[in-house]
């Protein structure tokens, strides 16, 4: 189910909280990856030392990514390839960390958006998950289209989901968005009438409702991703990136418990190695553990043993206290060990996803497209609203944002309102 926008604390107020407070040092980053591979579709993207201002070595921040391909490793490796400069390219120079943060998740969409658009122009007919991990400080920003998943154990060993499943089995409102785009979906029919199988969309086969590539299923199968952007406790913490090669083998709680106190790198070995062991190795099975360790901490904590019969799976964050909806148990731990929400979207609509409140709207030029960066004169660019009559009397157009007109093009394809000039028509059997 597509998540829903959250009213969470707002990036300002976090960050003003560790300037007018005792001031918290950066995280201590150690990652490591393990992969067995059946098909060799699957690609990882380890940065620990990105830079937002080129040469200057004070505004670094990590990226940690994920690309499970399918029907072949092109989109995978291209998406490996271009998809970290096409985000960058989307975030408007000259801002301070905050504004940088701040925009982040909209730069994410535009960047997924693009990528997804340029390789339609290789026509190739592979597709790819990915899960895409960008840690700045303690702040953690997640995009994520497809089944791969990524988790957060903090150090008190409460598990929080950080990532979206769309596969149509466990998504009822993304069959319901691409059956009005003009999908088929259904599962596999076999002779006499049977269906079998995870439910698909028709042509092409695929399980999925969201990735990058795909050209051949149809361009309902969107590459907007879902989004969230989390601040971990000083405590600390442990990511858990795996593709479903993973998660279809363990559960959450199974993978956390079987790799606890051992280093990332060793981690990582273990998740793989339990995952192959429950189910055999039927897919590529990889996986990527990064640890926030405060500094100078350079072992992970090992979390108090929960009580008989506890859960520890926290689908909840620390919100507002007037709109806060966690369990009762968060009251339990102390404020400097929770996990605080800054964002959350999932929605498929690029003009929802595109849009920004003041002052964040303020901080990206108005006569740039939105998903490509090209530059447009003024009266050029179309308006994301232009077609939207969801709000009326409530949206204005020429506030913008804008897109060039083959970016608008897309966002119709999307829409399930026109089919792209750079997409292909194709049938195939299952690819995924």
């Amino acid at each position: 189910m597509a998540a829903k926008a959250g009213r969470s604390v707002p990036l300002g107020v976090l960050l003003m909280k560790e300037q007018t407070s005792e001031k918290i040092e950066d995280p201590d980053i150690l990652y490591g990856q393990a992969n067995q591979s059946k098909k060799g579709e699957d690609f990882t993207l380890l940065k620990a030392e990105c830079q937002r201002v080129p040469g200057d070595g004070v505004t670094t921040f990590s990226v940690f990514a994920l690309f499970d391909g399918h029907n072949g490793s092109g989109a995978a490796i291209y998406s490996k390839e271009n998809l970290l400069n096409n985000i960058l390219n989307a975030i408007p120079s000259n801002l301070n960390r905050d504004e940088w943060l701040a925009a982040l998740p909209r730069a994410l969409v535009a960047g997924f958006v693009k990528t997804d658009k340029d390789f339609q122009t290789k026509a190739r007919s592979s597709g790819t998950t990915v899960t895409f991990v960008i840690i700045d400080g303690w702040v953690v920003t997640v995009a994520s289209v497809g089944d791969s998943r990524c988790i957060l154990e903090s150090a008190e060993g409460s598990i929080y989901c950080l990532s979206a499943d769309h596969r149509l089995d466990v998504n009822e409102e993304e069959v319901e968005r691409i059956t009005a785009s003009g999908g088929d979906v259904g599962r596999l029919n076999v002779v006499g009438g049977a269906e079998i199988g995870p439910l698909r969309v028709w042509p092409g086969g695929l399980c999925l409702s969201r990735s990058i590539g795909d050209m051949d299923v149809g361009e309902f199968i969107v590459p907007v991703p879902y989004v969230k952007q989390i601040k971990v406790p000083g405590s600390g913490g442990r990511l858990i990136i795996s593709s479903d090669g993973v998660w279809d083998a363990l559960p959450f709680e199974m993978v956390c418990n079987c790799c606890r106190g051992l280093s990332a790198d060793a981690a990582a070995s273990q998740i793989v190695k339990d995952a192959v062991h429950g189910k055999g190795l039927r897919d590529d099975t990889t996986c990527i553990v990064v640890d926030m360790l405060p500094p100078e901490k350079l072992t992970p904590t090992v979390p108090p043993p929960k009580k008989q019969g506890m859960g520890v799976f926290k689908n909840m964050f620390r919100r507002k206290s007037s709109e806060s909806s966690l369990h009762s148990d968060r009251d339990c731990l102390p404020e400097s060990d929770l996990v605080e929400e800054i964002f959350e979207e999932g929605s498929a609509s690029l003009a929802q996803r595109l849009e920004a409140d003041y002052p964040i709207r303020n901080m990206f030029k108005l006569f740039v497209c939105a998903v490509c960066q090209v530059e447009m004169k003024p009266g050029e660019g179309i308006s994301v609203h232009a077609d939207d009559s969801s709000e009326p009397g409530k949206l204005r157009p020429w506030d913008g944002p804008f897109l060039c007109p083959s970016c608008q093009e897309k966002k119709e394809a999307m829409e399930g309102k026109k089919t792209s000039t750079d997409s292909i028509s194709r049938k195939s059997s299952g690819s995924e």
